[in-house]
């Protein structure tokens, strides 16, 4: 991914002679840029595989790593350069590909944890993420599963791991990847609480729903809850309880994912009159303003609100 091809030090005024003999030089310097380019990928690889390590140290999911690994390969082939060596404006190229706000933000929030790091880490002198300006993250709206669409989903004649893996979005609002990793040694039936270890590796007890303290009779009480078979860590993988649950939900009829069973979770606490805070602490978010993204006001609530005014009173 060399930035220029020999053929470019070609002068304007030379004669044809010259032409050819330095046209054929650049011929025979191909082998070379080739091997440059591989010289310049197992740099970046080594680059990553360092960065790697330091998000590891620094207890970021393995998903985050992944992602954001991938992005900067992404962003090497874009570019046709090291990624370790691009400018401001091949960033802005890059960036300007992306249509949609929030994809375009986080892909800029790997882009800046890259760079950010090169420099910490004495492989680069400045960081180009610096001088481009943020994009402009959308507000993100809830999108809950309808109560409705709720009792269709639990009446529906799923497989016990299945349910099981509904249940545990809806009544516990696990993540994927948290639901993924459940272990009978997690779940204690006497005390009616189920440990969860999510983001940044935070390990959380929560209470167990009743539905759920039912279900966990007929699952393991030691090992996976979702073991699969030649899988390197032993369980199922986050993609595929997604895969299950979003087929689950399309065969019952009703639209949304996994996810929207957690926003479901984390709306219907609010709207049964549970406070902010409580809420927080049950979808184990750092940030408040977080939780607001997953809490939903009802119509209903609205239209009493607006009824509940008195232009008597205030006058």
């Amino acid at each position: 991914m060399t930035r220029s091809s020999g053929l470019a030090h070609l002068r304007a005024d030379a004669t044809p002679q010259r032409a050819d003999v330095l046209a054929a030089r650049c011929k025979i310097m191909v082998p070379l840029t080739t091997k440059s380019d591989q010289e310049e990928s197992m740099e970046t690889g080594r680059l990553l595989a360092q960065w790697a390590t330091w998000m590891r140290a620094q207890n970021c999911a393995e998903t985050t790593i992944q992602a954001r690994t991938a992005r900067i390969r992404i962003l090497e082939e874009f570019a046709g350069a090291p990624a370790a060596e691009l400018t401001i404006d091949e960033i802005y190229a890059y960036t300007a590909t992306i249509a949609h706000p929030s994809t375009k933000a986080t892909y800029y929030a790997h882009l800046r944890a890259w760079y950010r790091w090169l420099v910490q880490a004495g492989h680069r002198d400045d960081d180009p993420t610096q001088r481009v300006k943020a994009p402009r993250s959308p507000r993100r709206l809830p999108h809950p599963v309808a109560d409705a669409h709720m009792r269709v989903l639990l009446a529906g004649g799923h497989y016990s791991r299945t349910h099981v893996m509904i249940l545990l979005a809806a009544l516990a609002g696990l993540r994927v990847h948290e639901i993924a990793k459940v272990r009978g040694e997690d779940v204690d039936l006497v005390a009616n609480t189920i440990r969860v270890t999510g983001k940044g590796h935070v390990t959380t007890v929560l209470p167990l729903h009743p539905m759920l303290a039912t279900a966990a009779l007929r699952m393991p009480r030691r090992g996976w809850w979702f073991p699969a078979r030649g899988s390197r860590t032993g369980h199922v993988l986050p993609r595929s309880v997604t895969d299950v649950v979003r087929l689950a939900m399309r065969r019952a009829g009703v639209p949304g994912s996994a996810h929207s069973l957690r926003h479901w979770y984390g709306t219907t606490l609010v709207q049964s009159g549970t406070d902010l805070r409580t809420a927080q602490t049950l979808l184990r978010h750092a940030n408040l303003n977080t939780t607001e993204i997953y809490t939903q006001v009802d119509d209903r609530m609205r239209r009493a609100a607006v009824h509940r005014l008195d232009p008597g009173a205030a006058a």
